[in-house]
């Protein structure tokens, strides 16, 4: 693969992984250490890259080995790690001095508390609480931006859909996430330009959230 400017957009993903310096990543369900082992070390090589495509003034040539940019590796569903994937995340925070977040499901905290070695570098634990009305709404704006539309509270499709929102996912935000991950899969498919409650029902129905 040739890395590089290949087209615009790609000078834009450079500046965002630049300001980020950050690496998201979801295991898959029954991660191994071997997935693990392939997965991390070729993201992280790949957003340095790019950071350093960035960074780097124009026409200089690396004579050096490059440096590492990425600064924080975010952990998304980490109850699917083994203990064995734990320890991996360890070691990797350890000899890079890479921040490490975990993001799981209540309770992960006690089953980490287990592991003297990981629990001893746990900085802090922190229990995300349902959005509330302020928040469910900052937070609904920007996803309405991000899919390049505008939410009018005056309008009765975007208030419809809204209130279908805030019943499916009750406010909780990782729900949130995975809902509209799938409503800008649904837009894009067939080619929509508005978020409808048929929309949201659509993408509720791709997903294992139970009945609400």
């Amino acid at each position: 693969m040739t890395w590089g400017p290949r087209q615009p957009s790609d000078l834009k993903i450079y500046a965002d992984l630049a300001r980020a310096r950050a690496v998201f990543y979801t295991p898959t369900v029954g991660s191994t250490l071997r997935e693990l082992r392939q997965d991390l070390p070729r993201l992280i090589d790949r957003a340095d890259i790019c950071i350093d495509e960035h960074v780097r003034p124009k026409g200089q040539t690396i004579v050096s080995p490059r440096k590492h940019h990425v600064e924080l590796l975010i952990v998304d569903e980490a109850d699917r790690l083994s203990n064995t994937g734990l320890e991996y995340l360890r070691d990797l925070f350890d000899r890079q001095g890479i921040g490490l977040i975990l993001i799981g499901m209540p309770g992960i905290e006690k089953r980490l508390e287990r592991y003297a070695q990981l629990f001893s570098r746990v900085g802090f634990a922190h229990q995300y609480r349902p959005l509330q009305d302020q928040e469910l709404t900052f937070v609904l704006t920007r996803r309405w931006r991000d899919l390049g539309l505008a939410m009018d509270d005056a309008d009765f499709t975007d208030a419809q859909a809204v209130a279908t929102i805030v019943r499916i996912t009750g406010g909780n935000f990782r729900l949130l996430h995975r809902l509209f991950v799938q409503i800008e899969r649904i837009l894009r498919i067939n080619g929509l330009n508005a978020i409808t409650d048929d929309v949201v029902e659509a993408a509720r129905s791709t997903l294992v959230i139970g009945v609400t």
